[in-house]
């Protein structure tokens, strides 16, 4: 996430990643070492949408 610009705030175990020209807010909560299957979805429909990770993008 921080690759793609995203600023994270922890509280907790909650990951929290935000961007300015994003208007959603990626709440990540480990599960063991890996995040859950609803959150891979989350982040996955938003780099899809704002088509993130094209080099004009990041």
């Amino acid at each position: 996430m921080k690759y793609l610009g995203f600023e994270e705030r922890i509280c907790g175990s909650h990951h929290i990643f935000t961007k300015d020209v994003i208007e959603e807010i990626l709440n990540l909560q480990p599960k063991g070492s890996k995040s859950k299957p609803y959150q891979v979805k989350q982040v996955r429909n938003v780099i899809l949408k704002y088509k993130l990770g094209e080099k004009e993008n990041v």
